[in-house]
């Protein structure tokens, strides 16, 4: 809001910050008073022009519900200060967050895999709102503790900027721009160093299976080939196994008749013959039994008088 109202009209900012412009005059005893609106001169109705002016920036500045906390207020200075409490809160509130601020500041550190500029913007990010709430640092301040919080890998870069500048006299931008062109060589560099590792181990490699001959070479070749060809096969056996176990799962024939050609629906066998061959089949098992029973009891009694004929 303050860079948007000062280039229009500076003074406009001022009446913001101090207060509107008021019409007086002075009685017979001395003092002065405000003057009534019926005796407003010329001087005085520019006066009020711009205190309504500079509440109208503010009006159109705002949401609704901004609109609906500040509609009461009779000038444009009772407007800024209702917004700085909604906003930054009372004296109370500015004071923890500045502490809260200045706990992140105090501990603000540069991570391991982040650039410069990354860095860079999340520290201006806590500096600005210090800032806002009237806490400020130097440029000196701001330096020194960029050049503090870098990792242990920088401290090379550190001192050598330590000893070649005045830290009273660079900028953030200067310094900002010296690491980032000790970050693009640093870079370049560790590409070139992992280029070599890998052309290293790549010639080492080579080197190792050289040494092998021809045939030692066709029999690891061989024995890979004959390993893939058999997983493949058992893979194929237990794809075919858990197929025909399914299929069986899945049908168990006729729950009426017994028959394992067709299913309890399109059982042929009428209700009633259903029920007379059920009967058969228990009829059938009842005489099964009874004559297995028949038969042991007369191996039973041939058995004794074998004993007894003996001598």
């Amino acid at each position: 809001m303050e860079n948007c109202i000062q280039p229009k009209d500076y003074e406009l900012w001022i009446l913001i910050k101090n207060g509107p412009l008021i019409p007086t005059k002075v009685v017979e005893d001395g003092t002065e008073v405000h003057k009534q609106p019926d005796e407003f001169d010329t001087e005085d109705f520019k006066k009020m022009e711009k205190n309504a002016k500079v509440k109208k920036l503010l009006y159109f500045g705002l949401g609704s519900d901004e609109y609906t906390r500040i509609s009461e207020c009779e000038s444009a200075k009772d407007i800024w200060d209702a917004l700085q409490v909604v906003h930054e809160g009372t004296n109370q509130v500015k004071q923890s967050r500045i502490e809260l601020l200045m706990r992140k500041f105090e501990v603000f550190e540069m991570g391991d895999h982040e650039t410069v500029m990354d860095m860079y913007t999340r520290f201006t990010h806590i500096t600005n709102e210090l800032k806002s709430l009237g806490k400020s640092f130097t440029t000196e301040e701001l330096v020194r503790k960029i050049l503090r919080f870098l990792p242990h890998s920088w401290e090379a870069k550190v001192t050598a900027i330590q000893e070649a500048k005045d830290m009273k006299k660079i900028t953030l931008y200067e310094l900002i721009g010296n690491l980032q062109t000790y970050e693009l060589r640093r870079n370049s560099q560790q590409k070139e160093e992992i280029k070599k590792d890998w052309g290293i181990a790549l010639k080492v490699m080579e080197e190792d299976s050289s040494d092998l001959d021809v045939e030692e070479k066709d029999i690891i070749t061989h024995k890979f080939k004959k390993f893939f060809k058999k997983a493949k096969e058992n893979s194929k056996k237990k794809n075919f196994s858990k197929f025909k176990n399914s299929d069986r799962e899945q049908f168990s024939g006729c729950f009426k008749c017994g028959k394992l050609d067709h299913i309890m629906k399109n059982c042929p066998i009428p209700k009633e013959e259903q029920q007379t061959e059920q009967s058969r089949k228990q009829v059938g098992n009842s005489s099964q039994g009874q004559c297995l029973r028949h038969r042991e009891i007369q191996l039973g009694k041939m058995k004794g008088l074998r004993r007894r004929m003996q001598p």
